[in-house]
C-alpha cells in the first residue's frame, strides 16, 4: 500500500477512535441517552469498508458502526457532526434525534439503517441488493454483521437466496471473539465464521481484521467481484472489541494484553508510517486532528436543540400526516 492510501486510512481510524472515546466519555456524564455499543479495537475494519463503498451503495451498519457512519457522512454528504447530534438526541442529527445509537441512517451518505434486532437487516438486504441487480446497477449492498449475529435464521436464509439469485451482496462479519460474553467457538460449530459460510458456494475470505493494510485489500477485492456482477461475497475480518457489553465482563489478561498493546490496529499502521519515514511527532499530530474534530462535533451536539415534541411522527409515515390526538 502506498504511503498517501495508509496515512488516509491512519486519520479515518484515528477519527474512528476519538468519536467513539469521546462519545463513551459523554455517554458517561449523562449526555447521551439510550444505550451505546461502542467499537473501539475494531477501528480498521470500519475504516476499510467507509473507504470503499460509495454513497450509491448500500450498507446496513451494526450497533458498534458509529465509525463509518461518521465517515460515510462526512465523506458523502459533507457533515459527520450530523452523527453525533443524532446520537445526543438532537434536532440537527440524520434522524432529527430520532434515530438515536441503533437505528441512525441516511441512504443518501449509503447508510440504510441499525436495527435493534440484531441480524434482521441480513434479509433488508436482500431487497436492496435485488433491486440494484433488476436495474442493473452496479452496486454494492452490505451487512455487516458480529458474530453473535451469525446464531440467527437470517444468516443463512440470507446467503442461500444471496447464492441462488447471485445478488451483488457484501456480509462483512465482525468476528470480535464473543457474542456478549459468550465466545465465538462456544456458541456455533466452528470459531471461524467462514466455514459456515463456505457451504453456499460463493467467494468467502477471512483477513486479519486489525492489520488495515490487509483489510483494505480484501474489501476491495470483495467490491470489484460484486461490482463486476459476479454475484456475493462473504468476509469474516478477525478482530477482538475493547469493551465488554456489561461491566465486570470477564475475559484473560493475556488476550487483553494482545489485542491492546501487540495487536492494535493504529498502532501496527503507525508504526508502518514510521517504516515509511514517519516520525513520533507526525503520528501524534494525525491523532491531535482528529480529537479536535470530534470535540468540535461534540460541541455542536450540545448546543444543537432537541426534537420539536411537534413533529414526533414526522418522516415516520410516508404519504399522510398523523394526528397528535
Amino acid at each position: 500500500m502506498d504511503e498517501s492510501t495508509l496515512s488516509s486510512l491512519y486519520s479515518d481510524m484515528w477519527l474512528i477512535r476519538a468519536f467513539e472515546q469521546g462519545l463513551e466519555s459523554e455517554f458517561e456524564k449523562g449526555n447521551v441517552p439510550g444505550m451505546l455499543h461502542t467499537g473501539l479495537g475494531q477501528e480498521a475494519t470500519q475504516a476499510a469498508l467507509a473507504a470503499n463503498l460509495e454513497a450509491t451503495d448500500a450498507y446496513f451498519p451494526d450497533h458498534r458502526c458509529h465509525g463509518i457512519n461518521a465517515l460515510a457522512q462526512q465523506r458523502h454528504r459533507g457533515d459527520g457532526r450530523r452523527i453525533m447530534a443524532e446520537l445526543f438526541g438532537r434536532s440537527t442529527g440524520v434522524c432529527s434525534g430520532k434515530g438515536g445509537s441503533l437505528h441512525s441512517a441516511d441512504p443518501r451518505a449509503g447508510n440504510y439503517g441499525d436495527n435493534a434486532i440484531e441480524g434482521s437487516y441480513m434479509a433488508t438486504v436482500l431487497g436492496v441488493a435485488l433491486a440494484a441487480k433488476m436495474r442493473g446497477e452496479p452496486k454494492v449492498a452490505c451487512a455487516i454483521i458480529g458474530d453473535g449475529t451469525v446464531g440467527r435464521g437470517e444468516f443463512h436464509e440470507s446467503l442461500n437466496m444471496s447464492a441462488i439469485w447471485e445478488l451483488p451482496t457484501l456480509y462483512a462479519c465482525v468476528n470480535n471473539g464473543y457474542a456478549i460474553f459468550t465466545p465465538v467457538g462456544k456458541g456455533h460449530a466452528s470459531a471461524n465464521i467462514i466455514d459456515l459460510a463456505r457451504g453456499y458456494g460463493f467467494p468467502c475470505e477471512q483477513v486479519d481484521g486489525n492489520d488495515i493494510e490487509a483489510a483494505h485489500a480484501a474489501v476491495l477485492r470483495a467490491c470489484d467481484h460484486i461490482r463486476g456482477g459476479k454475484g456475493p461475497y462473504f468476509l469474516e475480518f478477525m478482530t477482538w472489541r475493547w469493551q465488554g457489553l456489561f461491566t465486570g465482563e470477564f475475559r484473560p489478561p493475556d488476550e487483553v494484553r494482545y489485542w491492546r498493546e501487540e495487536h492494535d490496529a493504529i498502532l501496527m499502521a503507525g508504526a508502518r508510517l514510521k517504516e515509511m519515514g514517519w516520525t513520533d511527532d507526525d503520528l501524534e499530530k494525525v491523532e491531535g486532528e482528529a480529537r479536535d474534530i470530534i470535540e468540535s462535533w461534540i460541541e455542536f451536539a450540545k448546543e444543537s436543540p432537541p426534537p420539536d415534541p411537534a413533529k414526533a411522527t414526522a418522516d415516520v409515515y410516508a404519504g399522510f400526516e398523523v394526528s397528535p390526538s
